[in-house]
């Protein structure tokens, strides 16, 4: 297209056997333009889910001589991206960059330059990354019948993805375990998400207000073996992005339960679910106790003991480094007076009856003994008259 105010051409879908010199006469004078004509190209499309590799490729056609390119990437936070590898052709440049993440969605830009002949070229290209704004491993701490909710958190409505995806929501208690699969989402075309509840497998709920962007479970009341991995999945044209929400359960209890008498000792067990982080421990100490009351585990142990004699409220803290992530509580009552004098009367009549018991089976056994023997004599007096076949009477 010419443009009649000031004679220039207007020229646009290039294509790069395009390039070349281009002249334009006007009467006597003679004007000699360069043209370079570039396309890239981003793989698949430039979408992404969360920790692919992006692979850029930037095609160049020029006249003689061949310009000596340079090429520098610019992310969406405006922040230099330096490529994993380059490949290199006279005509071609291929470029694999580092895994992507949920917050590297928007636009890129893709600067090309040469000092001769001189170019300064922006290309620009988007960038679109579904997945998750949780970390990879995330983990949550919970109390025996207390309440959680586990989000994960999508970006599809933040970058404005307007094609379909699918998911699921599994749980595992162990990492070998067999899983269960909670529920299944997708989003359809128009962004509006849906939700199937599949498992029975225990009580869950999907709490209805939420942001369309968030998948959550919310459990009612926590139970011991309710403790895993619980694994989001995301998968868009036969490709599958997952993270993980790995819930620990902690419980206490007492041996043996109930009131504790002066003088006599209880045992504190407090324990959780699962593995811990290599820099975590159990913890037992007495609320306003001393030192001498507080005990903790080693490394790596799930379950924690501790005898005492000394009622009152006992903590058991589950510590990563110096910071409490979870407390339970458990009150030692102290047994009732008249319950002591009642285990001490019980304890002072049990041993005078043990005591009367050991002097009967005593009386018993010496007089049993001489029932014994006298019956012996007896049998001797009987076997001695036989024998001799007399008896002497007097007169």
């Amino acid at each position: 297209e010419v443009m009649r105010t000031d004679k220039q051409l207007k020229v646009w879908n290039f294509e790069l056997s395009d390039a070349g010199i281009y002249t334009c006469k006007y009467g006597s004078h003679k004007v000699r333009i360069s043209l370079h004509v570039f396309k890239l190209t981003v793989s698949l499309d430039g979408h992404f889910l969360q920790n692919e590799v992006p692979e850029l490729t930037l095609m160049h056609n020029s006249p003689n001589p061949k310009p000596d390119l340079s090429i520098t990437l610019f992310n969406s936070n405006n922040k230099v991206v330096t490529p994993e590898t380059e490949n290199k052709s006279p005509q071609k440049r291929i470029l694999n960059l580092k895994k992507l993440e949920a917050t590297d969605s928007g636009t890129w830009i893709c600067h090309v330059h040469s000092d001769s002949p001189l170019i300064n070229q922006n290309i620009s290209f988007a960038v679109k990354v579904l997945g998750f704004q949780n970390p990879d491993m995330e983990r949550k701490y919970a109390a025996v019948d207390s309440t959680v909710i586990l989000s994960w958190h999508l970006n599809f409505q933040k970058i404005k993805w307007n094609k379909g995806f699918t998911g699921q929501l599994n749980w595992k208690q162990q990492e070998s375990a067999k899983a269960h699969a909670l529920l299944d989402f997708n989003v359809t075309t128009l962004g509006e998400q849906h939700k199937t509840k599949k498992s029975s497998y225990f009580l869950f709920e999907i709490p209805e207000r939420k942001p369309e962007s968030t998948i959550q479970v919310k459990l009612p009341k926590v139970h011991f073996n309710h403790s895993g991995q619980y694994q989001c999945q995301l998968a868009y044209k036969g490709r599958l992005v997952q993270t993980n929400i790995e819930l620990v359960v902690m419980k206490v209890s007492a041996n043996p339960v109930g009131p504790l008498s002066r003088g006599a000792k209880m045992t504190l067990i407090c324990q959780v679910s699962g593995p811990l982080p290599p820099n975590s421990h159990l913890r037992w100490e007495r609320v306003n106790g001393t030192q001498m009351d507080t005990k903790n585990s080693k490394q790596h142990e799930v379950k924690l003991e501790v005898n005492i004699s000394a009622a009152g409220l006992w903590s058991c803290h589950l510590m990563e480094d110096n910071d409490r992530k979870i407390s339970l509580h458990y009150h030692v009552e102290e047994a009732p007076v008249w319950i002591n004098y009642v285990v001490t009367g019980a304890s002072v009549g049990g041993s005078v009856l043990v005591f009367a018991l050991v002097c009967l089976c005593i009386i018993s056994g010496i007089s049993w003994q001489r029932r014994r023997q006298r019956a012996k004599r007896m049998a001797q007096a009987r076997q001695y008259l036989l024998e001799n076949k007399t008896c002497q009477c007097q007169q």
